[in-house]
């Protein structure tokens, strides 16, 4: 059985480096803290507590684009911004950091239906 110590101890939080070309260089996404993740589903629910994909690719790749120490190069109030990027060199990140967060059809599925029993 793990310890306390070696659960908190553990590298669990992995990167990945990847070529975006349409900015002309490479980037490494990251794994997101359970902490991250939380914000990430609830930044991605309305007013109303329904899931909404607006915006959804940005939202992401804003929290898992980081530097080699893996601080965030992009704050939350800069996801507009990078909203307004190429779509395909943030589909490239958004399908590493689906993957990497273990984000599917079936969590998508899920946050749908979690959203539809609230409010």
């Amino acid at each position: 059985m793990l310890s306390k110590e070696q659960i908190l101890s553990a590298d669990d939080l992995t990167r990945e480096q990847v070529n975006v070309p349409e900015w002309g260089g490479d980037v490494y996404v990251y794994t997101m803290s359970g902490e991250e993740r939380d914000s990430f589903e609830v930044s991605i629910m309305d007013s109303k507590g329904k899931a909404t994909f607006l915006n959804i690719r940005a939202k992401l790749c804003a929290r898992t684009i980081r530097d080699e120490e893996g601080n965030r190069y992009f704050t939350d109030k800069e996801i507009d911004v990078l909203g307004k990027k190429s779509g395909q060199a943030l589909d490239k990140i958004f399908d590493v950091a689906k993957r990497l967060n273990g984000i599917g059809k079936e969590e998508i599925k899920e946050l749908e239906k979690n959203s539809e029993g609230e409010g």
